[in-house]
């Protein structure tokens, strides 16, 4: 317990009496200070008893007492102390009535009791405190210790919880709650998650205090890790300031997370390695391999349908040369996607390959889910720096934006076709400048959308420019008749009634076109051609 007044004024050796603001005793005293000036608030700090003997002061002047008393008060001085039988022998009527309408504890200072007395008193009983402040925090730590090397969070954060009187929250990278002491205390941490974020954007290692989601809550948040971005939160919450124990208890908590955090990241890089392995074996169709190195790592994955998610950026490579994998768009979608799985409590493969990100997930579960999400997200956002210009559709993604393929559901010996299925359909999304194409998504949809690439188009711009260069002159509608005929399928009479004109009249045109363009209507592929420039143009 911090010393306060009143223990001074029970202190048996002092001998000191209260003469005024006994309803103030129980506030601490921080230090005592001896001090004759007329204005010592100058030098004042809070917290003290200040010692006086009245030297330079007109203890007897009312309006000068106010004054005296009102500033002291102001500066947090917690007590005055006047030693009679010095200048006075008794207190002056009028201080005393002033610390009575301020409120301030007046302490009367027998003759034989001197200043240094007080102060030794006053650093002793600070000393004493602080040492057992600091006895306790050593006894939280190695509480704090045993828990952490017990096993999971939980029992760390019960203890955290116990020692300062309040409650703990861990949260993993995303800002989700991982585990809270006490059992009600999740709904508070909940709550927190946008704070949580926003210090996530610091340079570890950061803190903050925030006001909680009660009226009696005081949160205090840091950040655990010890790369550029944090990869979890500790969030304490409390009805008052921490004290020196309880202060101890949370940097041992900080500390003890934190090698936990980047133990569980070596034992991850660890398994990407595993992965990796694994996801090479697939991939080359030896599943029943993969399984004998996967062991129990990826429970059923391995067995049930999955599909395999590839993204791309340009920026990746260099913030994963950098070590910093939650530092471009790749990791954010790696951390996403495993916490999602990890929340649910499924099995996923992860692993950076190259300028690559690749995920093998359960069909229909939270990562694949988690990835759609992310993906939907960076769309919204996109789309509304679009409205102002600075984004066209079908124009392709620009470099150093996240692009996503997923394949459809494939069993483990189609892992490599459902590969091949990702990277077509994540090209797909780099030309269109989508986040995130599906591979189901094309094969359902039509080949036509595709021919809106800038390379169609010129394509067909060339082949058809002749031919929109002689109908220019008014000599004919070569292109009109021309998809007519190919719209029929070369059918004389049909494409000709289209037209509204005589067969004959058609076949003369479809002349000129072999002529004008040196091409033969009768190859097929010359047909194809013409009929998907002439549908890549149709919206000109």
């Amino acid at each position: 317990m911090p010393l306060t007044l009143a223990s001074l004024a029970h202190h048996s050796a002092l001998k000191l009496t209260v003469r005024a603001g006994e309803d103030g005793l129980d506030v601490p005293v921080r230090w005592a200070h001896a001090s004759e000036l007329a204005d010592p608030v100058p030098y004042m700090e809070g917290g003290e008893l200040l010692l006086i003997t009245a030297l330079k002061l007109d203890a007897e002047d009312a309006a000068a007492m106010r004054r005296y008393v009102r500033r002291l008060v102001e500066a947090g001085v917690v007590g005055l102390g006047f030693a009679v039988g010095v200048h006075y022998e008794d207190i002056p009527e009028a201080l005393v009535e002033a610390a009575r309408e301020e409120g301030l504890p007046l302490l009367e200072v027998p003759r034989r009791t001197p200043f240094l007395a007080i102060s030794k008193a006053v650093s002793a009983a600070v000393a004493a405190d602080q040492y057992r402040a600091v006895t306790a925090g050593f006894a939280a730590q190695r509480e704090l210790t045993r828990q952490a090397l017990a096993g999971g969070p939980e029992g760390l954060l019960a203890a955290l919880a116990a020692q300062v009187d309040g409650w703990a929250a861990l949260y993993d990278a995303s800002g989700a709650v991982v585990a809270t002491a006490p059992e009600w205390a999740g709904r508070r941490a909940a709550r927190l998650t946008a704070d949580v974020r926003r210090l996530r954007e610091r340079a570890a290692p950061a803190s903050s205090v925030v006001a909680g989601p009660q009226d009696d809550d005081r949160v205090e948040l840091h950040s655990l890790g010890t790369g550029r971005r944090p990869r979890a939160a500790l969030a304490v919450g409390t009805a008052a300031a921490l004290g020196t124990a309880a202060r101890y208890a949370v940097h041992s908590a900080v500390a003890l997370l934190t090698l936990t955090t980047e133990r569980s990241r070596s034992l991850h890089a660890a398994e990407q390695r595993i992965g990796a392995a694994v996801l090479r074996m697939l991939l080359a169709g030896e599943p029943d391999h993969a399984r004998a190195v996967a062991g129990h790592l990826y429970g059923g994955l391995l067995d049930a349908p999955f599909r395999i998610v590839v993204a791309e950026t340009g920026t990746a490579p260099a913030a994963r040369a950098q070590g910093e994998p939650n530092g471009d768009a790749l990791g954010a979608l790696e951390e996403a996607v495993e916490s999602a799985a990890a929340r649910s409590g499924e099995a996923v493969l992860v692993v950076p390959d190259g300028e690559r990100l690749v995920v093998l997930a359960a069909d229909g579960g939270a990562a694949v889910a988690a990835c759609r999400d992310h993906a939907a997200a960076l769309e919204a956002v996109r789309g509304a720096g679009g409205a102002g210009g600075a984004h066209e559709p079908l124009m392709g993604a620009d470099e150093d934006e996240l692009v996503v393929g997923l394949s459809a559901p494939v069993g483990p010996i189609a892992a490599s076709a459902a590969y091949k299925q990702a990277g077509q359909a994540l090209s797909v999304a780099r030309r269109r400048g989508r986040v995130l194409v599906e591979h189901e998504q094309m094969a359902a949809g039509s080949v036509v959308p595709l021919l809106a690439d800038d390379a169609v188009r010129a394509f067909a711009d060339g082949l058809l420019r002749p031919l929109n260069e002689h109908d220019a002159t008014g000599r004919g509608d070569l292109v009109a008749s021309l998809r007519a005929w190919l719209s029929r399928h070369g059918q004389w009479d049909a494409a000709a009634a289209d037209l509204g004109v005589h067969r004959h009249t058609l076949r003369y045109r479809m002349r000129r076109v072999e002529e004008i363009l040196g091409r033969s209507l009768d190859d097929p592929d010359v047909r194809m051609e013409l009929w998907l420039a002439l549908k890549a143009t149709s919206s000109d």
